[in-house]
């Protein structure tokens, strides 16, 4: 008889293992065992608590302080800078009213003035008319009455261009004379714009 063995199981032979080579150079770094400043489940009054022990709260006095001087002696250096710009402003604005008043004044007067003279001629013109009026009808024959009535439109048309010539004159220089005072005005406000440019 053949004795048949029995198959034992095969045992694993342990793995070798290499040990790992170094490359010459730095040395490796040591592990990080990191550690947290916060429990491992924090509740928020305890995360408060923490933050607020390890930060510092920053000292902003002396800077606010510094801010505060410095907003201080600009505001002093625009108020001055203000107040005398106001009290320039101030004086500008009232020679500037008082210009526009006597520029009203001088055109009021020019206008009665205008008016006067106006109402005259139309006094005048009046009279003028009711006398032609008469005469044109105390003509007796209508050779007269025509010979008249070109006499008549000769006359009034004169006195129209020289009334409109004297009126356009006289609106031109009340025009020039308004402008007078306003015009003084403009001048400062030039030297003014150019004193401070």
């Amino acid at each position: 008889k053949v004795a048949v063995k029995k198959a034992q199981p095969a045992v694993a032979k342990p793995a070798t293992v290499k040990p790992a080579t170094t490359k010459p150079g730095p040395a490796a770094a040591e592990p990080v065992q990191k550690t947290s400043i916060f429990p491992k489940n924090p509740t928020i009054a305890q995360l408060k608590d923490k933050i607020m022990a390890t930060t510092k709260t920053p000292d902003f006095t002396a800077g606010i302080q510094d801010v505060i001087v410095d907003v201080q002696a600009k505001a002093k250096e625009a108020f001055e800078k203000g107040s005398s710009a106001f009290g320039d402003a101030n004086e500008f604005a009232k020679g500037n009213v008082e210009a526009l008043v006597e520029s009203g004044k001088i055109l009021a007067a020019g206008l009665q003035d205008m008016g006067t003279s106006l109402a005259a001629e139309g006094r005048s013109a009046f009279e003028t008319m009711t006398a032609d009026v008469k005469e044109l009808s105390s003509t007796k024959s209508p050779a007269d009455f025509f010979k008249l009535q070109g006499e008549i439109a000769r006359r009034n048309f004169d006195t129209v261009v020289a009334s409109g010539s004297k009126h356009s004159e006289a609106l031109m220089k009340l025009a020039s004379d308004v402008f007078v005072p306003l015009s003084g005005r403009v001048s400062v406000a030039v030297d003014k714009a150019r004193k401070s440019a």
